[in-house]
């Protein structure tokens, strides 16, 4: 297992809770943020669902996990995807905002 120590650069803000599954896979520079500001008061924090991060996910590097998002079973985050919603399990998403590019039967994992 992979674990920020071993991400050099990696950033976890977790205001909101963040939630690592087993065998989780962290690339360098990743940021898992489940906290925004206030944009009326930048001093004060949103409320949010925590993230979640389930088994056996790999997170490319410096890639971005927004608040609230939960991060199925058997995914992969790209490399630089900025992942603003649930990614379902098995699936690969990339880019700004991270969109499923495949997906894979959880059965074959």
């Amino acid at each position: 297992m992979s674990a920020p120590g071993y991400s050099p650069g990696s950033y976890f803000n977790g205001i909101n809770g963040i939630h690592l599954g087993d065998d989780v896979w962290i690339g360098p520079g990743v940021k898992v943020i489940s906290g925004n500001h206030d944009r009326a008061a930048m001093q004060l924090h949103l409320s949010a669902k925590p993230i979640r991060i389930g088994n056996k996910v790999w997170i490319g590097a410096n890639a971005i996990i927004l608040p609230g998002v939960t991060v199925g079973d058997g995914a992969t985050v790209g490399a630089g995807a900025v992942v603003i919603r649930d990614v379902p399990p098995g699936a690969l998403v990339v880019g700004n905002p991270a969109r499923i590019v495949e997906k894979k039967d959880m059965l074959d994992a």
